[in-house]
């Protein structure tokens, strides 16, 4: 018997010891990155980048896992039901926000599944119209939508994704009637702008400038709070005319739930090293990603600001869809 209570006491002992051991060996062994979009997306690019500076300071391969589908759904969902052991690293976005309450019945729940690591980074749209449209600005669009109710289309990548329902969020703020128009993807969606199809859309930075700086769309305004480097001569569109309005792109590193905090904390440490890394800042930043970063705690009320946002935009609309 007394045999028996030293073994268990031992055994204690080393799952209390445990946790803050984790961090000391971790990784021993390759480390999944789960992306729920396809190759080359941003959120992709930014992935990689932050995969590669980790295998040169943590001393094992990151490894990028695309997952695309339903809106990122498969990949969370795949990302959730992994170990809590340090070795699945979730990529979420504003796509995990707007489906908490876009979809319904789902299997999984981002906000208790996973734990928050770090900010990544975030990236503003842009207001693009066709140069057909007579507007020059936020404020003359509006006026043209009030004056003639249902005539301008707007496009967007899809139903429920980020663009179209930064789409709809201005729409609702700016009281106005347009026809929604979304498409299979942005690719599509821009060409219907350029063709003239559509009248205007949302856009990333990446997708939009080429075209703005060729004159082949005019940008009218920003989401993010504070004007672009890349194009400071566009204002935001909470100083057109709309206060306070922000909507912008953002991509996060998250944990299953269940996680050691000593495993969160050291992946804090040098997802934020590698974020901040000039070669890694200049490169998101011509792609229009600007560096966030910050604290596991700041990240997560940065989630529960942006879940409460756009899923009270959601339930005001209405809108709902099915996985």
């Amino acid at each position: 018997m007394r045999t028996m209570l030293l073994r268990l006491g031992l055994c204690l002992c080393a799952l209390t010891l445990s946790p803050a051991n984790a961090a000391e060996k971790y990784p021993t062994r390759p480390v999944h990155i789960v992306v729920g979009l396809t190759a080359g997306s941003g959120v992709d690019i930014m992935a990689r980048m932050v995969a590669q500076k980790l295998a040169d300071s943590m001393g094992q391969p990151f490894i990028v896992e695309n997952r695309p589908g339903a809106g990122s759904n498969i990949a969370t969902r795949y990302a959730a039901s992994q170990e809590p052991d340090g070795y699945t690293i979730f990529v979420s976005t504003i796509a995990n926000a707007i489906n908490a309450t876009l979809y319904k019945n789902l299997p999984f729940d981002t906000l208790k599944d996973f734990s928050p690591v770090i900010l990544g980074a975030t990236s503003p749209n842009i207001l693009i119209v066709n140069p057909k449209v007579p507007a020059k600005s936020i404020a003359e669009l509006i006026a043209y939508a009030k004056t003639n109710p249902g005539k301008l289309t707007v496009g967007s990548s899809g139903v429920g994704t980020a663009p179209q329902m930064t789409a709809v969020l201005f729409r609702e703020r700016a009281g106005i009637k347009v026809l929604d128009v979304p498409f299979k993807g942005g690719p599509e969606a821009t060409a219907a702008l350029l063709g003239g199809q559509i009248d205007y859309l949302f856009a990333i930075a990446s997708t939009a400038l080429p075209h703005i700086k060729a004159g082949r769309v005019r940008a009218l305004g920003i989401t993010s709070s504070k004007r672009s480097p890349l194009l400071p001569d566009v204002p935001t569109i909470s100083e057109s005319g709309l206060p306070n309005f922000e909507a912008v792109t953002w991509f996060g590193f998250e944990v299953p739930k269940g996680t050691p905090h000593s495993i969160i904390d050291k992946l804090n440490t040098e997802i934020g090293k590698a974020l901040a890394a000039p070669d890694v800042k200049d490169k998101l930043a011509v792609q229009g990603l600007y560096v966030a970063g910050g604290t596991p705690e700041q990240f997560g009320h940065y989630m529960r600001a942006e879940f409460d946002k756009w899923g009270k935009l959601v339930k005001e609309t209405g809108m709902s869809l099915k996985e």
